[in-house]
């Protein structure tokens, strides 16, 4: 299997895209994370201590998402055109989902970007609820879709 990001003589690059065709490329990313009573609660009713967490959220996985080639190595860096984060509250669960949508006109994909959105916006609501759960759980992060680009269409299965 040719790794494109090492060359003949062994070394790291970034690989050239140069060539590329210029697609309009989107990605959906999804994670959940898990809280006790207290914490979920504090969210749900909007009383943290610390603000809104949602919207902090909301806003932390949006920067996220422009920040991604300064946190990915290898990344490119690459012109966002939109970031849509959304979240369900799941009550009976005591569980937040976090589904992000990063769309781009460029020559490569957002799937890093959307997943990075996605984890720095449930790593926020972990941040500003520790103070009432510790043993919160951040879990099933992972692509949706993705759109665009010579690889072509991707659905995951069971993305329930």
């Amino acid at each position: 299997m040719k790794n494109n990001h090492i060359n003949q003589t062994g070394d790291l690059h970034m690989i050239d895209i140069s060539s590329k065709d210029v697609t309009t490329r989107i990605a959906r990313a999804r994670g959940s994370i898990i809280l006790n009573k207290d914490a979920f609660e504090s969210v749900v009713s909007m009383n943290n201590k610390k603000g809104d967490v949602l919207n902090t959220a909301r806003i932390s996985g949006i920067n996220a998402v422009k920040q991604t080639a300064n946190l990915i190595p290898l990344a490119h860096v690459i012109p966002i055109n939109s970031v849509t984060i959304d979240f369900d509250i799941i009550e009976n669960e005591k569980k937040i989902n976090c589904s992000v949508s990063v769309k781009s006109d460029g020559k490569t994909g957002v799937e890093i970007e959307s997943l990075i959105g996605v984890e720095i916006a449930l790593m926020t609501i972990y941040d500003m609820c520790k103070y009432l759960d510790r043993g919160m759980k951040i879990t099933d992060i992972k692509l949706l879709s993705k759109t665009g680009g010579k690889s072509g269409d991707y659905l995951a299965k069971n993305c329930d």
